[in-house]
């Protein structure tokens, strides 16, 4: 009985090393555009004009139907954006960084009357993110930003055709 469970284990451990814990379905072609949390990207300035920006360490949206309203730095789905992290089997050098451990997805932006939140999509460059956020300039079901930490990091990205997948 012993042997036949250490089988099926090595079964199960073997597969899903070759073939990936998410399945991939067919490539959808598909533009991205690399986006962070900066002021440029967001549509947020510090301060406030009603205040003569003398309180400047707030952030306030600058133009939509929620100009002049707090910038949270949430998503649309109220999560906190974030870059993939692919987690420590793929990196080991991350042994000696334990908060870097464990992986998690990325934050996508996505039309969200073609792709839901929760969606999770492989982008390959970027890795497996998730559809968290709606863009203002996103629509259709082709188009996706891509969050990155930092704005540089976000223009080395620029805006690129890719066949991305989604992940069943």
């Amino acid at each position: 009985m012993l042997r036949y469970g250490a089988l099926l284990l090595c079964t199960v451990f073997l597969i899903t090393t070759l073939y990936g814990c998410g399945g991939r379905g067919r490539p959808l072609k598909a533009e991205t555009t690399g986006y962070c949390g900066c002021g440029k990207c967001c549509g947020w300035e510090r301060g406030s004009w009603m205040f003569l920006k003398l309180n400047f360490w707030n952030r306030y949206i600058t133009s939509g139907k929620n100009k002049g309203k707090k910038y949270s730095g949430l998503t649309a789905s109220g999560t906190t954006p974030r870059e993939p992290n692919p987690g420590l089997f793929h990196r080991p050098w991350y042994l000696f960084f334990p908060w870097l451990w464990f992986p998690h997805d990325g934050t996508l932006a996505a039309d969200t009357r073609h792709h839901s939140f929760g969606t999770r999509f492989y982008i390959p460059g970027y890795g497996y993110g998730r559809v968290e956020d709606r863009g203002s300039a996103i629509k259709g079901d082709e188009r996706f930003d891509l969050y990155f930490n930092s704005h540089d990091d976000a223009l080395q990205w620029g805006r690129k055709e890719l066949d991305i997948y989604k992940v069943d």
